[in-house]
């Protein structure tokens, strides 16, 4: 080209990709880093993130004390540690059973003292930290609740962890988000939950997003739950997500269990009964198995 020179780009040149750290640059405080690559959030005398494989179970709704606390021993007894219950419920339908409120807590509260499982429920308001963080030993904000980011720093104050569902609509970056909120208010103790978010293929409830398990392993130091019966509503397909959940790397699952699913308050439909949970706990053996070892391997890996 006359008076200069032209260059001309390279065919199929090598493009560097952003890193995590540059792609989720807003929250850098969950992202693994050189000294933090793992959190290990203790409850009771539990280990959440850590060596141990978790089972949250129980109903979705807190309906009578003898529901409830048949649930509850009857998890404990085949792998469960934490007692999941809903004592407020967002419902969709203005007409659907809401919950008990207080009383329902002062059940969870019973299940606790009875079978030594540590309680997770979810709250909705930040008026209600301060009463249910008094019943709760894990706070469970909801999904419907993602991006409340008031209710995020008042359940962030409360310090109880946090076990933090992805929302229906959310990208990973925006669960990411909303764990920051809470590391800024002074609380580390953040899980997060994959339960499935809303695709086009309207087949299933939520479709179960395997991929983000794996990506939020990959690049942040807070545990990961897998919820395979959000992720698809229907309690038949439950017990294979999960082992699903278990391959993908989350460090424990929350499951909703019934002793009458097809008399439950909410949810019935994807709630296992008794027996179904005892013969999923059963399936995930193998696959725990496997994750303790790659776990044992990754920590000579390191030590080396």
């Amino acid at each position: 080209m006359a008076g200069g020179s032209l260059t001309l780009p390279r065919i199929g040149a090598l493009r560097v990709r952003p890193s995590w750290q540059e792609r989720f640059a807003e929250t850098s405080d969950v992202l693994k880093s050189d000294k933090h690559q793992q959190t290990v959030v203790r409850v009771l005398d539990l280990e959440i993130g850590g060596r141990d494989f978790i089972t949250m179970a129980g109903p979705c709704s807190v309906e009578t004390e003898h529901q409830l606390l048949s649930t509850a021993h009857h998890v404990r007894q085949h792998g469960a540690q934490i007692l999941r219950g809903g004592a407020f419920k967002p419902r969709s339908s203005p007409y659907a059973f809401q919950g008990h409120g207080l009383a329902g807590l002062k059940m969870l509260a019973q299940a606790r003292a009875e079978t030594g499982l540590a309680v997770v429920t979810e709250v909705m308001s930040e008026d209600d930290v301060p009463l249910v963080a008094e019943y709760a030993d894990i706070l469970q904000i909801g999904s419907r609740s993602m991006e409340n980011y008031t209710l995020l720093e008042a359940a962030a104050q409360s310090g109880r962890p946090i076990l933090l569902k992805r929302g229906m609509m959310a990208t990973v970056g925006d669960l990411l988000k909303s764990a920051q909120i809470v590391l800024d208010n002074g609380n580390p103790n953040v899980i997060l939950c994959e339960r499935g978010v809303r695709t086009f293929d309207a087949t299933l409830r939520n479709t179960f997003d395997v991929a983000a398990i794996v990506l939020l392993k990959h690049i942040s130091h807070l545990p990961v739950i897998a919820d395979p019966s959000h992720a698809c509503g229907y309690r038949e397909l439950v017990p294979g997500l999960a082992r699903v959940g278990v391959v993908a790397g989350a460090d424990g699952l929350i499951v909703e269990v019934h002793p009458t699913p097809e008399k439950a308050w909410s949810d019935g439909e994807q709630s296992l009964d008794f027996a179904e949970f005892d013969k999923m706990m059963a399936s995930l053996n193998p696959y725990i198995a496997l994750r303790e070892e790659a776990i044992a391997a990754q920590t000579l890996e390191t030590v080396g």
